[in-house]
C-alpha cells in the first residue's frame, strides 16, 4: 500500500472522511451506489470478504502495521496483489485523526468502500423462509443490532423501507460487527401487501388487543415468514399492522411494557428459526 503522512487536512482526497456527510457519501456516484466509511478492522475485513471495494484507508500511524497489513492481506485476497498495492493509507496521530473526522475513532482505522448495486425485490426474495423487514426504523445503532441478530439467529435476509438508517452507516455497520456485510439485505419500497402475494405470513410485532404469542404454532408452521418491526418511538403504523397476516407480541413479566425493538426482534428471530435450524 501506499502510506501517506497526513500534513494538512485541506487534502482533497481526505473530504470523504473529514468533510461529506454521510448522505453526501451515498449521493457521491449518483446516480450509481456511493461510498461508506467503514470502522474497525473486522467491520473493514468483512466487507472486502463481501466484495465491497475499498478506495482508501485512514490509521492511526503507531498501529499502521498492526492493523493495516491483515487489511492489505484480505484485499489481495479478494481483489489481487495488484489492487492491494494501489490503496492510499492515511497516517496520523489519533488525536489528529479525531480533529480531522470530528468524532473519537474506535479501533485506530477506517476505510472509504465502494458501494455494490443490490438486487431487485423479487431476486432477492427467491428462496428465501425467513426474512426480516425493517419499517422506517431511523437509529443506526438499532438498526444495527437487529441485523447482528438477524445473522446470528438463523433468518434469511434483511429489507428495510427507504425510510430507514443506511444500514452501512458508519455506526450502524459497527454495531453490527460487519455482520451488515454477511447476510444479505436489500433497502427498497416494498409494500406488505406485496410480500403477501409472494406468499409470505406477515407478523407485525405490536402489542395490540388480538396479537398471539410470538411462539405461537401457526407462526413456527408457516412456510414463509416475514417480521415487520416498527420504529423506536411510534411503532408501526396502524395500516401497516393491518396490512400484515398475524400481529404477535413477546409476553411480558413484571409490569414491563415492551422490549427495545433490538431486544424484541432477538426473541422473534430465535422463536421463528430455531425450528427449522
Amino acid at each position: 500500500m501506499n502510506r501517506i503522512d497526513i500534513d494538512s487536512f485541506d487534502s482533497e482526497e481526505l473530504n470523504i472522511y473529514s468533510k461529506l456527510s454521510e448522505v453526501q457519501l451515498l449521493r457521491y456516484y449518483e446516480p450509481k451506489p456511493g461510498i461508506f466509511i467503514a470502522e474497525s478492522p473486522n467491520v473493514i475485513k468483512r466487507a472486502i470478504a463481501a466484495g465491497f471495494e475499498p478506495l482508501s484507508l485512514l490509521v492511526q500511524d503507531d498501529l499502521y502495521e498492526k492493523e493495516t497489513l491483515p487489511i492489505t492481506d484480505k484485499i489481495a485476497e479478494v481483489f489481487g496483489d495488484k489492487k492491494s498495492k494501489e490503496i492510499n493509507v492515511y497516517t496520523a496521530p489519533l488525536e489528529v485523526i479525531n480533529q480531522l473526522t470530528g468524532f473519537a475513532m474506535t479501533r485506530g482505522i477506517l476505510a472509504a468502500m465502494r458501494r455494490k448495486p443490490m438486487e431487485d425485490t423479487e431476486i432477492f426474495l427467491q428462496g428465501k423462509k425467513r426474512i426480516a423487514v425493517l419499517y422506517d426504523i431511523v437509529n443506526p445503532t438499532n438498526v444495527g443490532a437487529i441485523i447482528r441478530s438477524a445473522a446470528a439467529l438463523g433468518m434469511d435476509g434483511v429489507m428495510l423501507t427507504d425510510n430507514c438508517a443506511d444500514p452501512f452507516y458508519r455506526r450502524a455497520a459497527r454495531v453490527s460487527m460487519g455482520t451488515v456485510f454477511q447476510i444479505p439485505l436489500i433497502k427498497v419500497d416494498i409494500t406488505i401487501k406485496k410480500l403477501n402475494e409472494l406468499g409470505f405470513a406477515t407478523v407485525a410485532m405490536a402489542l395490540t388487543d388480538d396479537s398471539i404469542s410470538v411462539s405461537d404454532k401457526r407462526l413456527k408452521d408457516a412456510e414463509k415468514v416475514a417480521v415487520v418491526l416498527g420504529s423506536e418511538g411510534e411503532g408501526l403504523p396502524k395500516q401497516a399492522i393491518d396490512a400484515c397476516t398475524y400481529t404477535a407480541k413477546i409476553p411480558m413479566y413484571h409490569g414491563v411494557d415492551s422490549l427495545n425493538v433490538a431486544a424484541a426482534s432477538a426473541v422473534a428471530f430465535y422463536e421463528l428459526c430455531k425450528t427449522i435450524i
